[in-house]
């Protein structure tokens, strides 16, 4: 009889380690895989490097903005442009002084046109936006001068022989003028080009442009000042 316990206690002894060794290599295995899927955070395109700042020579184009902003015909159900537009192109307000020589002898002063819509554009030889615009403002120039417009285009820091032969390249047909000193350019705060400004026969900023514009603005700009015209592009 013993032997027999013998061996039923041998097997039961058997078990149990085994049972022992088969838990000790799950304890001892390696930790389980925990598999998340996240959505995926979309890529944020990276902002454009800013520029760096333009050098004072006239032989550097300012950077223009590529997008213009204009501030002559009011946003849709507002009635007018935004305070922050209304301010840098001093909207609503007398036109500050504008007395320059021209470019081929005698002198533009803006106190002689009161009663005459004026379009003012500040600009350079140097300036790609401005050898674009320059044309489309002399075609604008012939169409509404039955209707008392002038325009003239003052060119900033450059002397008059390189203003004369920019200007009679482009066949030019308004007067330039020179602000030799760019004084006349800080005081209206044209501190980008090319910078556009639309002065009602009153004397007063009716509209504002910076950077290139195309013949759309411009139209819709100068119906600002030419009230009963029907202006088109």
């Amino acid at each position: 009889m013993w032997p027999r316990i013998a061996i039923v206690v041998g097997l039961v002894a058997g078990v149990a380690v085994a049972s022992l060794v088969i838990g000790g290599l799950l304890l001892l295995g390696p930790a389980p895989v925990l598999v998340a899927t996240a959505t995926p955070t979309p890529s944020v395109a990276p902002s454009p490097s800013l520029a760096p700042s333009a050098s004072a020579s006239a032989t550097v184009a300012p950077t223009p903005s590529p997008t213009p902003v204009s501030s002559g015909p009011p946003s849709p159900g507002t009635g007018s442009p935004s305070p922050n537009v209304a301010t840098l192109f001093h909207i609503g307000q007398a036109a500050p002084t504008l007395a320059v020589e021209k470019v081929g002898g005698g002198r533009f002063d803006l106190a002689s046109l009161k009663g005459k819509p004026v379009w003012v554009n500040f600009m350079g030889t140097y300036c790609p936006s401005c050898q674009d615009e320059l044309p489309l403002m002399s075609g604008f120039a012939a169409r509404y001068a039955s209707a008392g417009l002038v325009v003239v285009a003052v060119d900033i820091r450059e002397d008059a022989t390189t203003v004369g032969e920019f200007a009679s390249a482009l066949n030019v047909t308004f007067p330039v003028g020179l602000d030799l000193d760019g004084s006349v350019a800080s005081s209206w705060g044209a501190v980008a080009l090319p910078v556009h400004f639309w002065i009602d026969a009153d004397g007063i900023i009716r509209a504002g442009s910076l950077g290139g514009i195309g013949p759309d603005i411009m139209a819709s700009s100068l119906q600002t000042i030419l009230p009963g015209v029907k202006v088109t592009p």
